[in-house]
């Protein structure tokens, strides 16, 4: 290199450093939020306590809910401790086990949504058997037939969800992805 020439490196260094700089600052930058997944859907928000008006387009299933039923069991003294002169237990209590039962929430028919007859086919119950085996709630074969194991499995499907049914509800075959969302 002669006396008149300069050198390109320096120049190419320092070329790089905004670049670097911009990118640093980049990756300290928070990003739009992301989406939530969906939750799980509160199926009893759809329940109707009356019967709805009848719409064309809307399919209503009747059904009645179990009662609650909440047992509570607990000991209760039957003979009390036998002591001696010095407080030393003789014979010890007896005690006995009493259990009883109170109803927390009575049965009641309820009506909601459902997908309507023409929309249950052999292919939509087959999709539905592959949605619950999916997650691990149909065990039985894929057959396409709405039968006892598919209704059972369809209300373990809906009970944790407010709506101990075993009859298909809509918002449940939106949430297994089997009915288009209501965009109204």
């Amino acid at each position: 290199m002669t006396s008149g020439q300069t050198s390109a490196r320096p120049t190419r260094r320092y070329g790089l450093v905004p670049v670097v700089l911009a990118l640093t600052l980049a990756a300290c930058q928070q990003g739009a939020p992301l989406p939530e997944a969906p939750g799980t859907a509160d199926l009893s928000a759809e329940l109707r306590l009356t019967e709805p008006p009848r719409r064309e387009g809307q399919c209503w299933a009747e059904d009645i809910t179990p009662a609650v039923i909440e047992t509570v069991s607990e000991q209760v003294l039957v003979t009390p401790a036998v002591t001696d002169d010095q407080g030393r237990v003789t014979t010890p209590a007896t005690y006995a086990t009493e259990t009883r039962q109170r109803i927390v929430e009575d049965r009641r028919t309820v009506w909601f949504r459902t997908p309507c007859l023409d929309e249950v086919t052999v292919e939509f119950v087959a999709s539905l058997q592959r949605a619950l085996k999916a997650r691990g709630i149909y065990l039985a074969p894929v057959t396409g037939q709405l039968d006892t194991a598919t209704r059972e499995a369809i209300r373990r499907f809906q009970a944790p969800r407010g709506l101990d049914s075993a009859r298909l509800s809509l918002a449940a075959a939106r949430e297994l992805g089997l009915a288009a969302a209501d965009l109204r």
